[in-house]
């Protein structure tokens, strides 16, 4: 039986299907060539990860396919109602890559707060010339330690961030639709874990209370972006936001009116309205560090997402 991982796949998680019987097939095939592909190679398992569309189209075009896998959480470019709905079995890895987009989301807190992003670029150019120019620029940096990040999404992800939060002394304040409760584990030197309960408030009062926003909720059902100026206008002036979830969450036009009027301090993006050719303007600000949608991209959470989708497909198919 043949596998596609037309976005990729790890080499443990490809060894251990191929363990299982599988033919593991890794090309990279282009959206609109996906369907002759699949028909003509009798694919019976397609994996992707964000960049492959697997509308409702595909799907009634592939008779073959018994198995659609999503490595990583949102399944927002898989129409997974629909294929289940004719017998197609739909899977994800939700809690895989939850500690390296947490750890991504704490580079990123660190790297605002003392502009290391933005003193990397301009030191290879001007840094052996105005060096105690740069010097002053770069000397009115904050510190993470007693200020307060809202975490809106209070699942994997988002208790993973509030676990490093917890961990350098921050405050955090919570925000979920679907929970009431949630609790972040931070782990002790002696090998245990301290059960830490995050502080779960409204949205309004999260985002006039937080020093630092960050978003891991998956697409609107609507479509429309969750933060846009409405509630950009009722943060605390200097706010920073962090969008590592899925792009259009944070409305991206707003975002760079909101950075230019110093409503926003600064940003990390690293997911975008039209990936893979988002908006200079954005990418290129001065307050913004920007990264190409790496959230998942390391090698522990990559073996990780492999291995537990060949056991998921192994399972179902036996």
């Amino acid at each position: 039986m043949k596998v596609l991982a037309n976005d990729g796949i790890s080499e443990a998680g490809e060894n251990k299907l191929i363990g299982f019987g599988f033919e593991v097939l890794t090309n990279t095939v282009e959206q609109d060539n996906l369907v002759s592909y699949i028909n003509d190679n009798d694919i019976a398992v397609l994996l992707v990860r964000s960049a492959t569309q697997v509308r409702k189209e595909l799907i009634d075009s592939c008779k073959g396919i018994k198995i659609i896998g999503r490595g990583g959480v949102g399944m927002d470019n898989i129409d997974v109602d629909y294929a289940r709905s004719i017998g197609i079995k739909v899977i994800n890895t939700p809690a895989a890559s939850s500690q390296s987009v947490a750890e991504l989301v704490l580079g990123a807190l660190f790297s605002l707060v003392r502009m290391t992003y933005d003193a990397n670029r301009e030191m290879p150019e001007k840094g052996n010339i105005e060096f105690k120019a740069l010097k002053k620029k770069y000397s009115k940096g904050l510190e993470l330690r007693g200020r307060t990040l809202g975490i809106i999404g209070t699942g994997r992800i988002g208790a993973a961030t509030a676990s490093y939060a917890f961990g350098i002394g921050m405050k955090v304040i919570g925000f979920d639709v679907f929970m009431k409760k949630a609790t972040a584990y931070v782990p002790i030197p002696d090998g245990t874990t301290l059960e830490v309960p995050i502080e779960m408030t409204e949205l309004d009062d999260l985002y006039k209370r937080a020093d630092f926003i960050t978003v891991h909720v998956p697409a609107q059902e609507d479509g429309k972006a969750l933060i846009s100026s409405t509630e950009l206008n009722t943060m605390k002036d200097g706010v920073y936001l962090i969008n590592a979830s899925r792009g259009g969450i944070i409305d991206e036009g707003d975002l760079v009116a909101a950075l230019n009027e110093n409503k926003v301090a600064g940003a990390f993006i690293d997911v975008f309205e039209n990936e893979p050719t988002p908006r200079k303007d954005l990418i290129s600000h001065v307050k913004v560090i920007a990264t190409p949608h790496i959230g998942a991209a390391t090698l522990e959470a990559q073996d990780r997402i492999g291995v537990e989708l060949a056991d998921q497909i192994h399972e179902i198919l036996n």
